[in-house]
């Protein structure tokens, strides 16, 4: 089968494409990015020689590109994505341009080469916020977003992504096109660009920098390992329902703050190092993902504890400082989402 990931140099993207080969031996991965910052052929070195796997460099808003890599293609999973909410936040063109008119152009291409399933890839942000609890205290009964929550984006970048999920489920209901929309909470593991919180403050704390936390530090996020995410991704492609949407989370709620003192913890640094800074602007309180859909519809859970994944994931940065040094030698200066 010929599956076509775009964003497959990015994060969760290139953890997909190493996912997808492994777990599908026969299929064949065109993997088309614009290594724009977030997106490096370092993040693939290990299937750089899979012949299975077929990388192109492109955007997926030029039209010529898209549809002829498209051709014979049976599965799009849609990553590519601008996603950092800071610099949406200082300049919102590149997300509408990326997450709006390239999500457009793709569907378009998929439509007419006639693609079996369109997985549009999503995030919980585009619910907006929920109110907050405190985790510690137990959330069992909490309010979580379903699928069935009105969205209702509070920055540009979640804004960007539900204008896509809305044109790719109006393609679903408007041209037949076999469309499939997952919503994920935040992601962290192996690979991740260190601009995210998780990297950025293992990679600050290795270096006995200041690790700059928003505000209180309690705003609360629901946690899943990768390749959790990558496993639900599959599975949503397999035995998902046309036009329908699923969400992916970990069901491992933290507040931010608390996520710093475990990474602390782990590399046996002081909580001194924390610096408080000024909160961004519209920053959402709490997410949390209901995943009962995917439980009952297609069978997935997640199988990665917090506390696990967080210390192989500071292992993997201990163990890969290299990569980290060649793909984002500045990026200990920005702040995360």
């Amino acid at each position: 089968m010929r599956y076509l990931v775009t964003g497959g140099a990015g994060f969760i993207g290139s953890n997909f494409v190493r996912h997808l080969l492994a777990a599908r031996p026969d299929c064949e991965v065109i993997n088309l990015d614009a290594l724009t910052y977030a997106g490096h052929l370092e993040s693939l070195m290990d299937v750089a020689d899979d012949p299975r796997h077929r990388f192109v460099h492109g955007d997926i808003c030029d039209t010529g590109t898209v549809r002829r890599e498209m051709r014979g293609v049976e599965i799009v999973f849609h990553l590519a994505a601008e996603s950092h909410v800071d610099r949406s936040i200082v300049e919102d063109a590149p997300f509408i341009r990326t997450n709006v008119m390239g999500t457009a152009t793709l569907l378009s291409a998929a439509l007419d080469a006639g693609v079996r399933r369109f997985v549009q890839v999503s995030t919980d942000e585009v619910y907006g916020e929920l109110p907050w609890r405190d985790p510690a205290q137990g959330s069992h009964d909490a309010p979580r977003f379903t699928e069935r929550t009105p969205l209702a984006p509070r920055s540009p970048y979640s804004a960007s992504k539900a204008a896509g999920d809305h044109i790719a489920l109006a393609y679903h209901t408007t041209h037949g096109l076999d469309v499939v929309v997952t919503r994920c909470s935040n992601n962290y593991g192996p690979y991740q660009y260190p601009e995210k919180l998780i990297p950025l403050m293992i990679t600050r704390a290795l270096c006995d920098e200041p690790l700059p936390v928003y505000g209180d530090g309690l705003h609360v996020r629901d946690w899943i390992h990768v390749r959790d995410h990558c496993e639900g991704l599959l599975a949503a492609a397999e035995r998902g329902r046309a036009g329908e949407v699923y969400n992916f989370g970990g069901a491992e709620e933290r507040t931010n703050l608390s996520v710093v003192h475990d990474i602390l913890a782990i590399l046996e640094k002081p909580r001194t190092l924390v610096r408080h800074v000024e909160d961004r602007p519209g920053h959402d309180r709490r997410y949390a993902i209901d995943a009962t859909r995917a439980r009952t519809e297609l069978g997935w859970s997640p199988a990665v504890r917090f506390a696990e994944g967080l210390r192989d994931t500071v292992a993997w940065y201990l163990g890969n400082q290299a990569w980290c040094a060649s793909v984002a030698p500045s990026a200990s200066a920005r702040s995360y989402r």
